[in-house]
């Protein structure tokens, strides 16, 4: 998503994983204000919010700490 905004169907084939634990995934994201949607009903596209590019250099360094 860093690079290319996706829609769930696309990141689920893409991560070869069930679209309900994407979307699950998706909200909890969402809700902790590290994805924006855009796009209306069917065609709704994820990406970085703004308050995670502004922090990427940080959350990619704690990624590397798990």
């Amino acid at each position: 998503l860093k690079h290319e905004p996706m829609n769930i169907n696309q990141l689920a084939k893409r991560l070869s994983l069930d679209y309900k634990a994407i979307q699950h995934h998706i909200r909890v994201l969402e809700k902790n204000n590290l994805l924006k949607s855009k796009g209306k009903k069917y065609d709704i596209s994820y990406l970085p919010s703004e308050f995670l590019q502004v922090n990427m250099e940080v959350f990619e360094e704690i990624a590397q700490k798990l």
